[in-house]
């Protein structure tokens, strides 16, 4: 596969100025640097850790007076001090979808588990493996890939680079058109720990793969909805010349949790890409998603649902840098906020002059289910392009009571006309998700969630 990064497109705000930093360590990201770095690996992947560490040690965890930051306040984080755990937990639950029952990667804490996972049932031409199982020739194949996508250099993306031991890969040969969806599990939990998945996807020109992308809590344990834990994940993709890849990407962590992701993508010419991302879970998330066109012609999809309640904070932040002419990109966001949860989106898309004939739209759709609910939304389209269709906007609402009202005369109670409404918005990204049992999983947990009706 041959890809081609240019220089960063995207203006990147959280990049730390090292020259002002330099006399000010962040005493607190050091100590989470040494709690992740304490383990050790071998050859270029130690190198890369290392680079990776020297960076962070001259960072400090971003503040509200940054502009990416101003409505995700991390000073709840930064009064925990969290640990390294590897061990395997006695007893975990978590969903098995049907369609890849036999093509399955489970991570714990970060770790591989072998005795979780299942890869039998997989075409050839398909590696699906977590890095430290694979020979030592395909491990060389990784380098070029692996940390090497847009925004490595953000900081928590480094702090994930610097703890690397292990990774999910899946590498999909040239022209391999792989029917059976992939799904990596990352487990979490335990209190006070910090966990680093971190995943890998190459598809090589002409092929076509299917990905699920599931965090999750160890549901099953006694009360581990209330433990207390950090998820920084880091998920990078490589779409080659031709190939197709869709994406979905689950986050449900436990009610106590704190997530921080990024998925980095490289598209290439020809490519198509779709992501359908759906938040959940945390007391606090946050998920970087950055496109790079490195080709022309590209199309890219980007379907995202948020649904939080209680005092959830929920943020996204995508980025979509179209470099080369004669591209589409669409994306739907939509957040369904209730108690006194926060949801936080900004989405930018950039255009610049050599991107002619560029077609883009964004648009954030926001349904607020009690009059202390809050949403900060900011779409952006940043063109310098002069022969382009480009749209965005935002919008933000509560429930029609002519809606409720209409169900109720057709004999249908309060409570569950709410519940149609808020599924019917919903269900418009949920249906697009090409895993059936998958989708069936996520209608069931909207129309089961406790704080679906109003809260006055």
């Amino acid at each position: 596969m041959s890809i081609q990064v240019s220089p960063s497109p995207i203006p990147n705000s959280n990049l730390v100025n090292l020259t002002s930093t330099l006399l000010d360590k962040d005493v607190y990201l050091t100590e989470l640097l040494n709690q992740v770095t304490a383990s050790k690996t071998e050859g270029w992947l130690q190198e890369l850790r290392e680079g990776a560490a020297s960076w962070v040690r001259h960072s400090t965890i971003p503040t509200t007076r940054e502009e990416e930051w101003r409505f995700t306040d991390l000073s709840s984080l930064r009064k925990l001090q969290f640990n390294v755990k590897t061990g395997n937990f006695a007893s975990l639950e978590f969903d098995i979808l049907p369609e890849a029952a036999n093509s399955r990667l489970v991570f714990v804490n970060g770790v591989y588990a072998p005795e979780l996972s299942a890869v039998s049932d997989l075409p050839s031409g398909i590696v699906v493996s977590n890095l430290a199982g694979l020979p030592v020739d395909e491990q060389e194949g990784i380098r070029q890939y692996l940390a090497q996508a847009e925004g490595a250099q953000e900081v928590f993306t480094a702090l994930n680079t610097a703890g690397i031991t292990d990774a999910a890969v899946v590498w999909v040969k040239k022209n391999v058109v792989v029917e059976t969806p992939i799904h990596l599990v990352f487990i979490s939990g335990e209190t006070l720990t910090i966990s680093q998945p971190r995943c890998l996807v190459v598809a090589e020109s002409g092929s076509q793969v299917t990905l699920v992308e599931d965090y999750t809590n160890r549901r099953g344990a006694e009360s581990a909805e209330e433990e207390v834990y950090l998820t920084n994940a880091v998920t990078e993709i490589w779409v080659g010349d031709n190939a197709q890849v869709s994406h979905t990407r689950v986050e449900r962590e436990g009610a106590e949790a704190f997530h921080i992701g990024k998925t980095a993508i490289a598209q290439s010419r020809d490519s198509r890409y779709t992501s359908h991302a759906i938040t959940l879970g945390a007391k606090l998330s946050r998920h970087n998603l950055e496109i790079l066109q490195t080709g022309e012609q590209t199309e890219t999809t980007l379907n995202g649902l948020t649904i939080i309640s209680g005092k959830q904070l929920a943020d996204t932040h995508s980025a979509i840098a179209l470099n080369y002419p004669h591209s589409t990109s669409k994306q739907l966001h939509k957040c369904i906020v209730g108690d006194r949860a926060h949801a936080v989106f900004n989405g930018k898309v950039l255009v610049p002059k050599r991107a002619q004939l560029t077609d883009a739209t964004q648009l954030n759709r926001n349904l607020l289910l009690s009059s202390k609910a809050r949403v900060d939304t900011k779409p952006q389209l940043e063109i310098t392009a002069d022969n382009v269709k480009c749209a965005h906007g935002a919008t933000v609402s509560q429930l029609e009571d002519d809606e409720i009202f209409y169900l109720q005369s057709r004999g249908i109670d309060e409570n569950d006309a709410r519940k149609l409404l808020i599924n019917a918005f919903a269900a418009e990204i949920i249906n697009q998700i090409p895993v059936p049992s998958l989708r069936e999983i996520l209608l069931n947990t909207v129309n089961n969630l406790k704080s679906i009706s109003l809260d006055s």
